[in-house]
Formats: C-alpha cells, sequence, structure tokens
C-alpha cells in the first residue's frame, strides 16, 4: 500500500494536491486542509503558486514593504502575488525570496542555460576555424608564409577533430 503523502509545509497528511506546468516544467505541491486554507487556495483570485514554493521559514520573514526594484519598479509584494520578476535586476533584488523559492524547486538557484555541451563545443570549434582562416587570409596578403603554413595545418587539425567529434555523436 502506498504511503499517504505529507504536506510540504507542516508534513501533516496531505489531502490538497497542485500541479501546474510552466514552460514544460511540471511543478507539484502537496498541503494538508489548513495549509491550503492559510496560502488561500480556497480563494482561487489569492492563490499563487510562488508564495507555496518559498520555504516556510522565509515566509515568517517580515516583508520589507519599501523593498522594490530600481529598473522596473517592480515590488515584493508583486512578485509574491504573480511569481513573475519584472527584470533582470530584480534576481539580484529579491534574492532574499527568489534563492528559496528556486532551492525548493531545482538543484540549485543560476541558471545554466538550455544549451547542451556538445553544441557549446561545435561552438567554440566553428569560432577558431573562423579565426584560423581570417589569419591564415592575412598571412598570406602579406607573405608570412610560414605563419600560413602554420594556421593552415592548424585548420586541417581543427576539421578532423570537429569530425571525430561528430561522429562520436
Amino acid at each position: 500500500m502506498a504511503k499517504p503523502l505529507k504536506c510540504d509545509v507542516c508534513s501533516q497528511p496531505a489531502t490538497v494536491h497542485l500541479t501546474q506546468i510552466i514552460n514544460n516544467q511540471i511543478h507539484k505541491i502537496d498541503l494538508c486542509e489548513n495549509c491550503a486554507e492559510q496560502k488561500g487556495i480556497t480563494d482561487p483570485s489569492g492563490y499563487s503558486l510562488a508564495d507555496l514554493l518559498v520555504k516556510p521559514e522565509s515566509e515568517s520573514a517580515p516583508e520589507v514593504a519599501a523593498l522594490s526594484c530600481p529598473e522596473c519598479g517592480c515590488t515584493q509584494r508583486e512578485f509574491k502575488k504573480t511569481g513573475r520578476l519584472g527584470c533582470a535586476k530584480c534576481y539580484e533584488v529579491f534574492s532574499s525570496v527568489v534563492s528559496p523559492a528556486l532551492l525548493n524547486m531545482h538543484r540549485g538557484d543560476s541558471h545554466r542555460g538550455k544549451v547542451p555541451q556538445r553544441a557549446l563545443e561545435r561552438r567554440t570549434f566553428i569560432d577558431r576555424l573562423g579565426t584560423l582562416e581570417s589569419g591564415l587570409q592575412d598571412a598570406i596578403s602579406s607573405e608570412r608564409y610560414e605563419d600560413a603554413a602554420r594556421m593552415r595545418d592548424e585548420i586541417i587539425e581543427l576539421k578532423k577533430a570537429m569530425e571525430a567529434a561528430a561522429a562520436e555523436a
């Protein structure tokens, strides 16, 4: 028999289960009836997933009413209500609120991007190849044939390495 789920806030048996999909990411929250009522889940207009994702310790901290982003004017209250920040500067301004929420949802609190490592490596190969090819043309134009030969050899090796990396993938 499956173990009953515990409330994410107080560890009592959970009876309210929320699932929200944002940008193809599933976020699940399990709450007991008391915590659901305290969070305003019974009143859909007061519901904010951002409030639920923030750990209880940070919720007990008093909200600073004057805290707002100097770039866009977004306030802490607006962030907690909508779960959205106004600009990149907001991440620094509201780090005391955002960091615990991100740590609760993800493995870390920094975004590493969605580009696969192979694509980054290929981009590095392509950038280096472009630099070498333009350097080769400059060396030939200015009759620096030894430099041109060295760059030509490096271009050949780089292309071989690119082909080998492509074959592995």
